[in-house]
């Protein structure tokens, strides 16, 4: 069958343990299974042209996007195989990791990703908040404690990050060693320090909406960088370029396609 990537996620089996436990299944954001298809496609096509160039042949390459998908939930899958357990949707939560969620932090509607996984991590988190009383309490003491008092540990939490911006929160505990992360809106993405040291952006004037943001390619060549010169085409824009120079088609015979409705 022909693979689209919202019902490849759902066969997978993602579906199923996406969202939260008192809802409905929910898809990944996007089509999941489509983009992580393409890497193990470009695998394949790397090891077939080693095999042309060894061989003089070339070969016809079958890729399953159901079956590349798979690889992705290993961890689940042998759950079930060696433990009978069947994953189910956690919403924010980590089998393997508390506090993990996104926290409220100061500001309309603003959030930060907090992840603590060892218990170095843990200790390291404490610090990071000033070691308030109810660190020191035993039912946060260690991982399968945390899991088991996880409601409260994550009122606790929310309880000092609402007291700082997203950004202060995850500088702060970077700084200590914890996985922490703005939860960004368009808005902060653009005006991210980073994104443009590195020239992610590219401002150029669109024939019909003026000013526009466009992405340079995310790798960068130390030989031959890139660089955007024009905007996006309007539909039909450089259809006589195309047409004419490239094709080198007559004004007759583009005439033809005026006609035939094939232009726009």
């Amino acid at each position: 069958m022909p693979g689209h990537g919202i019902a490849g996620v759902s066969l997978a089996g993602f579906s199923e343990i996406t969202g939260w436990p008192d809802r409905e299944p929910d898809v990944p954001t996007g089509a999941y299974s489509d983009f992580i298809t393409f890497p193990h496609f470009v695998t394949a096509l790397i090891s077939a042209l080693i095999y042309r160039k060894k061989t003089g042949k070339g070969q016809y390459i079958e890729l399953s996007q159901l079956e590349t998908s798979l690889q992705f939930l290993a961890p689940p899958i042998m759950d079930y195989m060696i433990n009978g357990r069947i994953m189910t949707r956690t919403g924010n939560r980590s089998t393997y990791e508390a506090p993990h969620g996104i926290y409220r932090c100061q500001g309309d509607d603003r959030w930060c990703a907090i992840a603590v996984g060892t218990d170095e991590e843990w200790r390291n988190f404490c610090n990071a908040i000033d070691n308030p009383e109810w660190t020191r309490n035993p039912k946060f003491a260690t991982l399968r404690a945390r899991k088991e008092n996880e409601d409260e540990l994550n009122e606790r939490v929310e309880e000092w990050t609402v007291s700082f911006t997203p950004e202060e929160v995850m500088s702060r505990l970077q700084e200590a060693h914890v996985a922490a992360g703005v939860v960004s809106r368009g808005e902060d993405v653009v005006a991210d320090p980073q994104l443009n040291h590195r020239g992610t952006y590219w401002v150029l004037e669109h024939q019909e909406i003026g000013p526009n943001i466009y992405q340079a390619p995310p790798y960068r060549f130390s030989k031959t960088p890139a660089i955007i010169t024009m905007p996006t085409a309007c539909m039909g824009q450089h259809n006589e370029y195309v047409l004419k120079e490239i094709l080198g088609m007559s004004d007759d015979e583009v005439a033809d396609l005026l006609i035939a409705g094939a232009l726009e």
